[in-house]
């Protein structure tokens, strides 16, 4: 009986930590903007990292000028369910 009660506290989120739920959809926004930007003929040859924690995307990496940030950004955030994006990109 005292099983589920732990399992339960041991899936819940705290501000530095996912919860499992939380960790799958942050995975699933990050494989979604990857996606979006792999497929971008401006942008796919470029080195971004993105990460996503608690639906906010970071994009790091450079790129080539202001042009092809700005298209990162609005790439990112035209995914649904991306709460905010955090650009740390850099123009070389």
């Amino acid at each position: 009986m005292l099983i589920a009660p732990l399992s339960l506290i041991s899936c819940a989120s705290s501000p530095k930590q996912e919860s499992t739920g939380q960790f799958i959809d942050s995975s699933a926004l990050t494989l979604k903007v990857k996606s979006k930007l792999f497929t971008d003929k401006t942008m796919k040859s470029l080195p971004i990292t993105v990460n996503t924690y608690d639906n906010v995307v970071q994009l790091s990496g450079f790129v080539d000028n202001q042009q092809q940030k700005d298209r990162a950004v609005l790439l990112a955030k035209s995914v649904k369910g991306v709460a905010s994006v955090r650009d740390n990109l850099v123009v070389k």
